[in-house]
């Protein structure tokens, strides 16, 4: 084993992944807890997961990754890209896998801002007649 670190970043709305890799144990650590303490829903981890289940590579690395932003899902799809950006900088050639899974493709659907004189971002108020 080596200790070269790689590193990404990873994007989802408005939440940021940065994600550090090394060959390890498959440890993945999140803003200083374990993945399960920082990810309580098993549909979140299962998500984070999905990088390495592509390239079938479970427990092979480690992760230690700070994430900022966004709420719980936005987070974990963070993540979820950031693993994927650094697992292509680990071996270049599962960048075709991750590709056609979609996993380096970043979802940038964010909130649309509300505007001014309407209810939300598109919502008009109701219209009277009289």
């Amino acid at each position: 084993m080596s200790d070269t670190k790689y590193y990404a970043t990873g994007r989802r709305k408005t939440a940021t992944a940065r994600v550090w890799l090394k060959e390890g144990d498959g440890i993945i650590e999140v803003n200083g807890l374990k993945m399960e303490d920082f990810f309580g829903r098993a549909d979140l981890r299962m998500i984070i997961q999905q990088p390495f289940e592509v390239t079938k590579s479970e427990n092979r690395f480690d992760i230690k990754a700070t994430v900022r932003g966004g709420g719980e899902s936005g987070q974990a799809g963070a993540l979820r890209h950031g693993i994927a950006r650094v697992l292509v900088k680990f071996d270049i050639s599962w960048k075709t896998l991750l590709r056609k899974a979609g996993l380096l493709t970043r979802d940038p659907r964010k909130k649309e801002r509300k505007k001014y004189g309407r209810k939300g971002a598109r919502r008009a108020f109701q219209f009277t007649k009289r």
